[in-house]
């Protein structure tokens, strides 16, 4: 057992926050698989107890790093809040990722443990070795593996350690859309206070079912989904990957469900989706990508509810939400939780309600800086303290704010500022047009030109000169595409933001 000797200190441990909110009754159930089988509030303490003696015992110490690249199961989520509970620092890696981009997390983090699922581990031994990875687990999509055998034997009692909320409780590694990854620092305080903001925002009762689709290695799923719950003692349905049949089921068990736009189009592709389906339910969120409108208007007509977009990034959390009681508008990602927000130029001057700038932030959701990036990090804050987004953003004149698109993937063509979005949402208007991505290539005269790459609706014949001239009766020439390329489907990363620099890429001329 572990035995703090500093026990007259508060301890900011998030997990702190957590136990505090679980329910008295601890045979109450915290989740609920779609089998049946269930796992109670004192499995959930007793199980990490024993991950967490194990990890320490096992000598990791508080401060090192936990990597994680295994199955969305309750045993992952357990690890997660031993993690927590015994002071590591939880690393969830994507299980998309291959060996050669693992290779970089781990040289890069330098974990003293790394879990993975069973099937990688012989390919990823070597890899964690050179890294310093003193100890490699497993841990298999049915919630088995060495970590369950190795800690099987482990007391569950533990008492969790203290930390101060400047203390790290997780790095999370961005997209690395542009140059290399990025390790976002996260503190005990900055996951804290974003919970407490989000479960005040949306009224989280301690009645709520949440209904999880979403994968544990990222914001949404992970520190917005799950941390609502356990803010809470919610019970949480547990589904191991988003399925439409299987969430439409579900659905009338639950209150709350958390979403990626494509969750929602998937749902509505469903006959077998309506008011029936929703009727139990208070709350649909929707995030990590842009809801189109017509999937938004689509939704509230189909169900009778109106989902509520929010915008966040993995060096905040949550910044802004639309509210839940009043107007929830299409397009518009609402107003600022818990933060202060501005709106600036690239020189960091504020520019005038109603114009485009890039939005900055400060509060306590704010991220520490980036692991072993310190130049990066004073790069990416302003004197004063506020964080650049690189988030082009416009307040419009009922005071919500509208996301624009990536300062990286502004436009500049002959002078003149495009921003993508813009375009993007006149291309979606055009029949025959299922959706749309705008991006620059260089071009000899213009610096910069614009493209486009649409996805059609398979019901109408678009060509490119079709979709060129569409435009051309909407905006000014220099927004028009210089050329148009139809394609199949956008790439898209597993949370279903649009992967521009592969459409970047592609646009390069030969």
């Amino acid at each position: 057992m572990n035995k703090n000797t500093k026990s007259i200190m508060t301890n900011e441990n998030l997990y702190h926050f957590f136990e505090r909110k679980f329910p008295a009754d601890k045979s109450r159930t915290a989740f609920e698989l779609p089998s049946g089988k269930t796992y109670s509030f004192q499995d959930l303490q007793d199980t990490s107890g024993r991950f967490a003696n194990y990890l320490i015992e096992s000598g990791a110490k508080p401060g090192d790093r936990v990597a994680v690249q295994v199955h969305k199961t309750v045993e992952a989520v357990f690890l997660y809040l031993a993690c927590l509970r015994s002071g590591l620092v939880y690393l969830p890696l994507n299980t998309a990722y291959k060996s050669a981009e693992i290779d970089y997390f781990l040289s890069d983090a330098s974990p003293a443990v790394l879990v993975c699922d069973p099937s990688n581990r012989t390919e990823l031994l070597d890899i964690a070795t050179k890294a310093g990875v003193s100890n490699v687990l497993t841990l298999d999509k049915e919630g088995q593996g060495s970590l369950i055998s190795n800690s099987g034997g482990h007391s569950s009692e533990f008492d969790t350690t203290i930390r101060t909320g400047e203390d790290l409780a997780a790095i999370l590694y961005t997209s690395g859309t542009t140059g290399r990854s990025k390790g976002a620092m996260l503190t005990h305080n900055n996951l804290a206070s974003n919970a407490q903001s989000l479960v005040k925002a949306w009224e989280f009762e301690e009645s709520d079912v949440l209904l999880h689709a979403l994968p544990i290695f990222h914001v949404h799923g992970l520190f917005v989904a799950l941390h609502c719950a356990f803010l809470s003692g919610n019970k949480v349905i547990f589904l191991s990957k988003f399925d439409a049949d299987e969430v439409i089921d579900t659905l009338p068990k639950a209150t709350v469900f958390m979403g990626v736009p494509t969750f929602y189009v998937r749902l509505l592709a469903s006959q077998k989706f309506g008011k029936e389906s929703c009727h139990n339910m208070r709350l649909f969120t929707a995030g990590s990508a842009p809801l189109l409108e017509d999937t938004f208007n689509e939704f509230t007509a189909r169900t009778g509810h109106t989902i509520l977009e929010r915008y966040g990034m993995s060096e905040a959390g949550m910044i802004t939400s639309n509210p839940y009681n009043g107007e929830r508008i299409a397009g518009s990602v609402g107003f600022p939780l818990d933060n202060q927000v501005r709106i600036s130029d690239e020189q960091g001057n504020i520019v005038k309600d109603g114009d485009i700038g890039i939005l900055e932030i400060k509060g306590p959701n704010v991220f520490k800086g980036y692991w072993n990036m310190p130049e990066k990090t004073a790069a990416e804050f302003r004197p004063d303290g506020y964080f650049i987004t690189g988030d082009m953003i416009r307040k419009d004149e009922k005071g919500y704010y509208r996301i624009v698109g990536r300062s990286k993937d502004l436009v500049i063509s002959g002078g003149y500022n495009v921003y993508p979005k813009e375009i993007e949402s006149y291309l979606d208007e055009m029949p025959g047009v299922l959706e749309s991505a705008v991006v620059g290539r260089p071009h000899p005269d213009f610096g910069e030109a614009v493209v486009a790459f649409i996805v059609l609706d398979g019901e109408n014949s678009v060509t490119e000169q079709d979709v060129i001239d569409f435009v051309k009766d909407k905006l000014a020439n220099f927004k028009v595409p210089k050329q148009v390329f139809i394609t199949k489907e956008l790439p898209r990363n597993t949370m279903g933001k649009v992967q521009k620099n592969e459409l970047r890429a592609r646009a390069q001329p030969d």
